[in-house]
């Protein structure tokens, strides 16, 4: 199947996910810099998915998804802390985190099968 815009990438589909599930979790967080960080590295995955793909070269396509693949990692980060700080419990954590596993890989197969 050839993919023909950004919404028929599962690396897409499963950052927006991720977002949703970041907003959900953050609605009534009172620390608003570290939930306004949070949201927007969540945000930033997808959108960078989406940039990518419509710059129409792989070259670009490829930087934008390594771009992407830095924001879901700083989005696990922050989960981290955010369990430290109490913010969330260990199962949250736990699944949150591994979601942005699953999204890490599915952008490094891609990436692979562009090269």
């Amino acid at each position: 199947m050839k993919i023909t815009k950004f919404e028929d990438l599962l690396s897409w589909q499963k950052s927006q996910d991720l977002a949703v599930d970041i907003y959900r979790l953050t609605e009534d967080l009172k620390d608003y810099s570290f939930k306004d960080q949070l949201r927007r590295a969540s945000v930033s995955s997808s959108n960078n998915i989406a940039e990518g793909f419509e710059r129409y070269s792989n070259k670009e396509l490829i930087r934008f998804m390594f771009i992407s693949n830095g924001s879901v990692a700083e989005v696990k980060s922050m989960l981290y802390l955010a369990y430290r700080l109490n913010y969330l419990d260990l199962e949250t954590r736990d699944i949150l985190i591994s979601k942005c596993e699953e999204i890490s890989r599915i952008i490094k197969g891609f990436i692979r099968s562009i090269k």
